[in-house]
């Protein structure tokens, strides 16, 4: 299920303010990115030199902000307004638990028309999945996954709100927020997706001290935004472009929908937005690299 977006009061600040846009699991805590192995030359004969083996480098941990006070998790909105010109286009693929009678009935929670205009348009971009989402959908999941444009990020599994009063979501009971946020990383490795960020987009944006307490023990960053593309329910992608045009600053994240029954202009907004912002000097990147351009790695 999505659901219209609203601005939201940052409980942590990180780099900037701005902000905005559902429960039960299995503990596991995120993996890490597999360290290879250091590569050992093969035997050579006594009359040759042996070559001095080098090591394969191991894969850099993705940059995440430094906890907040208490050790509260960290929230990011979006980069330092440098004269780098760059925005992260992000996209929310919601399924909600309880969504599943709904897909088996003819319901599309996915959007493979979008992913491949990305492709085409040589778009780097941050998918916030949920579990559910990649139980569904396990085969866009891995494709998603398994390309360097793409990173997935977490959506919770559930899609349950971590508050109450979220936009009508059923709501995770707090004792159950840590599960729902493991839950998901366990889902996305059932699907095959390898090495999923450590960030974590909140169920309709929304958010408390509470529940930034709740999933700090799962050493994630919480992602929100600082451009409301509107696109969700939207039926008119010339307004949502035009407000994503309108909104876009240096360092700017834009929180859009990867699913086709409740954000169905998605695709055709994006075909507009990104030669416009090209024409307008800007360079599409992740949120790992806005992260990582906003404070070292810790």
């Amino acid at each position: 299920m999505i659901v219209p977006v609203r601005r939201l009061a940052a409980v942590a600040t990180v780099c900037a303010l701005g902000a905005t846009l559902t429960a039960c699991g299995t503990s596991q805590t995120p993996q890490q990115p597999h360290r290879p192995q250091p590569h050992t030359a093969e035997p050579t004969p006594a009359h040759t030199s042996t070559p001095t083996p080098t090591p394969a480098a191991a894969p850099s941990r993705p940059p995440t902000l430094a906890p907040g006070p208490a050790g509260l998790t960290p929230v990011f909105e979006h980069a330092p307004r440098t004269a780098d010109k760059t925005v992260a286009l992000t996209f929310d693929a919601d399924m909600t638990a309880d969504q599943g009678s709904r897909a088996a009935s003819g319901e599309h929670f996915d959007n493979p028309g979008l992913i491949a205009a990305l492709r085409a348009l040589r778009v780097p971009a941050t998918v916030f999945m949920t579990g559910r989402w990649a139980e569904e959908y396990p085969d866009q999941a891995r494709s998603i996954g398994h390309d360097p444009q793409f990173e997935i990020a977490n959506h919770s599994y559930s899609h349950y709100a971590f508050t109450d009063d979220c936009y009508g979501l059923p709501t995770v009971p707090e004792s159950g927020m840590r599960a729902d946020v493991e839950r998901a990383y366990t889902a996305f490795r059932k699907a095959g997706v390898p090495n999923a960020m450590p960030y974590f987009r909140f169920p309709g944006g929304c958010y408390d001290k509470r529940a930034l307490r709740a999933v700090s023990g799962t050493g994630v960053t919480a992602v929100q935004w600082d451009v409301v593309s509107g696109d969700a329910f939207a039926t008119d992608a010339d307004a949502v472009a035009q407000q994503v045009l309108d909104g876009v600053k240096p360092g700017s994240v834009v929180v859009m929908h990867c699913t086709r029954s409740a954000a169905p202009t998605t695709e055709r907004a994006v075909r507009a937005i990104v030669p416009e912002l090209r024409r307008q000097g800007y360079r599409f990147v992740k949120v790992s690299e806005l992260i990582g351009a906003t404070r070292t790695p810790h």
